[in-house]
């Protein structure tokens, strides 16, 4: 490797330590149970002795979570994965889906934007990923990429507009303005995706939510 290069990822590895640590206290002090992970496969492992065999993980939408490969991990410890994203589905069959995401005995995502005081920031189009956000009767786990960490709630809504949005209507094949010129401009389009937004302040009451903070770019 060119010794520039070696030295740069050092240092940014020790960079980015030194920020998910940061996040990890402020999110412990508002009542998440947190963790810093160099690698996406060292989370994974966390996650995998985490959740028992057996149990149902539901799984919104989230390229985060799939780039983790955790979806096929888990199916193979014995969990049953729910989540909607079969092109194969019905209508009705991928209401059913969504009903079982949230039902489920864990509910794994990743998040748009996270804040250096804690703080999630999400907006969804159809409202079915930050409503199992917000409520739930099962154990939450956020998988959150370095990538997604913001100064302030300010700097985190603008990431979720202008980085995160315009690849994922992309990826849906979306006809808005994002997808042509590559930031928002508040659209108006009937498939615009910008439609929920949902800002965790503190982890609501009576449930059990872990976060795990990792030191590689992941998902938008």
């Amino acid at each position: 490797m060119n010794p520039m290069l070696e030295k740069n990822k050092a240092i940014w590895e020790e960079t980015n330590k030194k920020l998910g640590e940061s996040v990890v206290k402020a999110l412990v002090s508002k009542g998440y149970k947190a963790y810093y992970f160099p690698s996406s496969k060292e989370a994974a492992q966390k996650i995998l002795e985490m959740i028992p065999s057996g149990s149902t993980v539901g799984v919104p939408g989230t390229c985060t979570v799939r780039e983790m490969g955790l979806m096929e991990l888990l199916a193979e410890k014995g969990c049953t994965i729910n989540h909607h994203w079969d092109p194969s589905l019905s209508p009705e069959e991928r209401k059913k889906k969504l009903q079982e995401e949230l039902l489920s005995d864990y509910y794994i995502t990743s998040t748009n934007a996270l804040t250096t005081d804690g703080t999630f920031v999400n907006i969804d189009g159809t409202g079915n990923r930050v409503a199992g956000m917000a409520w739930g009767t099962n154990k939450l786990i956020f998988v959150v990429g370095i990538n997604k960490i913001c100064p302030d709630i300010e700097s985190a809504i603008k990431r979720v507009h202008n980085v995160a949005t315009p690849p994922n209507a992309i990826r849906l094949n979306y006809d808005v303005p994002c997808t042509k010129l590559g930031y928002c401009v508040d659209c108006n389009s009937p498939n615009r995706v910008c439609r929920a937004t949902l800002i965790l302040d503190r982890a609501p009451f009576g449930r059990e939510i872990h976060v795990f903070i990792i030191g590689e770019a992941l998902g938008y």
